[in-house]
């Protein structure tokens, strides 16, 4: 899969423009704030509906504009397609393939895949477990594009619901008694549709360990496979959940194919009262926590708080690599972006990464500095300045 032509409209920085790409690795060089990262940028979007850069589409429509569009012909298997979203902020946006409307801006979620590596990508290791549940929904979103649909309704069940819990908590007498018989009704459409994601989430944790430890045997000076380790702790109660049998790694992680519906309700049931005092829900995958290790099997140390600056960056760059290899073995070789990190690595570890991305099938690359990417990734490349982007040789 690559991307062949990229066509943005008030996009970010860009009022009209249009680059012709081409297989293999491509280089986007240009001083800081010269627009580079937002051409890679539009390209992530139209894989995911969302930014690796900012949480909501109002800044990447131009200052002054109603609208920006991003438009893209896309290559797969020797066959063309065209893909383009018009995002309007504070309006619905709209997507279009081969210039056919689709129903849902999000039907065109998964038809071009991206990976991004890219500075922010710490957070990963050393942000809130906010960032690795999102990075653990994109890839999820990715593999399986109907679960775009769950997540968008798991969030509206649990706006719904905590508003409710505010409610239910202040009132009193029948109002009360009314109150909490609607509440039952969202519990279970919350445990209902929560455990869709529990479940999906469970199975890509156990899909994605094997090639997280081989990814950091990579980057890592010195490390094995068996050092790097990832699990993933529900926050379902074990002590009052059936059926559920802890995994080999981890006694508060929950396996594949249990009854995660029931234990969920169970769950909700028996923190009723603190959800009402403190109006919000408790259960739920939004509470769960994708745990990072490294270390001996037998005494493994969360990356957070333990890891050097050093094996945090290894370990985010694991985290990435996986998640390419793990769609590659689902049968599709995504478009790989390399957003300006190369200026965060050291020259071996710059060498390291680009001996293991260089075979795929599209590299887009940017950097403030030419001489910051490694020979077997320079390819094509653009300069980036003022806004506008011109081939260079």
């Amino acid at each position: 899969m690559h991307v062949a032509h990229l066509t943005l409209h008030d996009f970010r920085s860009y009022g009209d423009i249009d680059v012709a790409l081409e297989p293999g690795a491509t280089a986007f060089i240009g001083r800081n704030g010269q627009g580079k990262t937002n051409l890679v940028e539009a390209i992530d979007y139209l894989s995911r509906l969302s930014s690796h850069r900012v949480a909501t589409d109002a800044p990447l429509v131009r200052a002054g504009a109603d609208q920006a569009i991003v438009r893209a012909s896309v290559v797969k298997e020797g066959r063309t397609a065209l893909l383009e979203v018009e995002l309007n902020p504070g309006r619905a946006n709209r997507a279009r393939i081969n210039r056919s409307p689709l129903p849902r801006p999000r039907e065109i979620i998964g038809l071009v895949r991206t990976v991004v590596f890219a500075p922010d990508d710490l957070t990963l290791v050393k942000g809130d477990p906010s960032d690795r549940r999102k990075f653990l929904d994109d890839l999820l979103v990715l593999r399986t594009p109907r679960l775009a649909g769950v997540r968008s309704d798991y969030d509206r069940i649990l706006r719904q619901r905590n508003s409710l819990l505010k409610t239910a908590g202040l009132a009193r007498g029948s109002s009360r008694d009314a109150a909490m018989s609607t509440l039952e009704i969202w519990d279970d459409n919350l445990a209902r549709v929560g455990a869709e994601i529990l479940g999906a989430r469970l199975q890509l944790v156990a899909d994605l360990r094997p090639y997280v430890g081989k990814a950091y045997e990579a980057v890592a000076r010195g490390a094995s496979r068996d050092d790097a380790d990832l699990d993933y702790r529900a926050s379902i109660d074990q002590g009052l959940v059936t059926g559920l049998r802890p995994s080999s790694t981890s006694e508060s992680s929950l396996e594949p194919g249990a009854d995660l519906q029931q234990a969920l309700l169970d769950a909700i049931v028996a923190r009723r009262k603190e959800e009402l005092d403190r109006g919000v829900s408790l259960v739920g995958p939004h509470r769960d926590e994708l745990v990072l290790t490294l270390g001996d099997p037998e005494l493994r140390l969360p990356v957070k708080g333990y890891a050097s600056h050093g094996e945090s960056w290894s370990y985010a760059l694991a985290l990435r690599l996986a998640s390419y290899d793990l769609l590659r073995a689902d049968g599709d070789d995504p478009i790989l972006v390399l957003d300006d990190v190369f200026a965060e690595l050291d020259a071996e570890r710059r060498s390291q990464l680009a001996e293991l991305v260089a075979g795929a099938e599209q590299v887009l690359v940017t950097a403030a500095v030419a001489a910051d990417v490694p020979a077997s990734l320079q390819g094509v490349r653009f300069l980036v300045a003022d806004g506008t982007v011109t081939r260079d040789g």
